[in-house]
């Protein structure tokens, strides 16, 4: 029998390729969408497209409230999204700690379906520098997983996949493209429109744009200008 998997799925190029990795590897996947106060939805509705298009047992989108407290550029509208190019130091668009959140939600549900997997698809090469996309985080949030629930007390070891982290945006896509992976179905910037449209400008524009280049791939992305 395929052992279930809880995978995050934003609606990115690099949550849709950790979506298609964890079902090559035959778990049954449960995918995890999050509203949570982000600047569009575009991605939202990706995150559906990606799903229908490569299947999964189940996907659920989770309401909560960072932009209650903002602090970011993607949840407080007041704060722009840097345009000018990536800079050293961690930018404005990291959100206080949504991925501990997001990541925490997934384990309630590992822990309700029976399942050991959580898959996140964070990269520590080609990404903006949050620090919680870092490998000694993901190592940190496995062992607090593991002293936390039932199902680690009780000896079944919970284990957080990142099979993402050490590879760059062109490896990525080029990891996706090989397991059939649209990426046109998938929304990356950080200020799309409500068509999905990307600005081409942000961080995760220029990372994503520059990817496809050296991966020689085409970008289906499709940009407002």
């Amino acid at each position: 029998m395929m052992q279930p998997a809880v995978v995050l799925l934003s609606g990115g190029l690099d949550s849709a390729t950790c979506l298609a990795i964890a079902r090559s590897q035959g778990f049954t996947c449960y995918c995890l969408s999050f509203d949570y106060g982000q600047r569009h939805s575009a991605e939202l509705q990706a995150a559906a497209r990606v799903v229908e298009a490569l299947g999964a047992a189940e996907h659920r989108v989770i309401p909560f409230g960072l932009a209650q407290f903002g602090g970011s550029a993607l949840t407080d509208t007041s704060i722009a999204v840097p345009t000018g190019g990536i800079q050293p130091g961690i930018p404005v668009t990291y959100v206080p700690a949504r991925n501990t959140i997001m990541l925490s939600l997934a384990l309630a549900w590992a822990e309700v379906l029976g399942s050991r997997d959580i898959f996140v698809g964070v990269n520590a090469v080609d990404y903006s520098g949050y620090p919680d996309c870092r490998p000694e985080y993901i190592a940190a949030f496995e062992a607090m997983a593991n002293l936390a629930t039932k199902a680690g007390v009780e000896g079944r070891k919970l284990s957080i996949h990142a099979p993402l982290i050490d590879l760059s945006k062109a490896d990525i896509i080029r990891a996706g493209n090989a397991l059939g992976v649209d990426y046109g179905l998938t929304v990356s910037c950080y200020q799309a429109d409500e068509q999905g449209r990307a600005c081409g400008v942000c961080d995760s524009c220029r990372l994503r744009a520059a990817g496809f280049a050296t991966a020689g791939l085409a970008d289906p992305t499709r940009y407002r200008r």
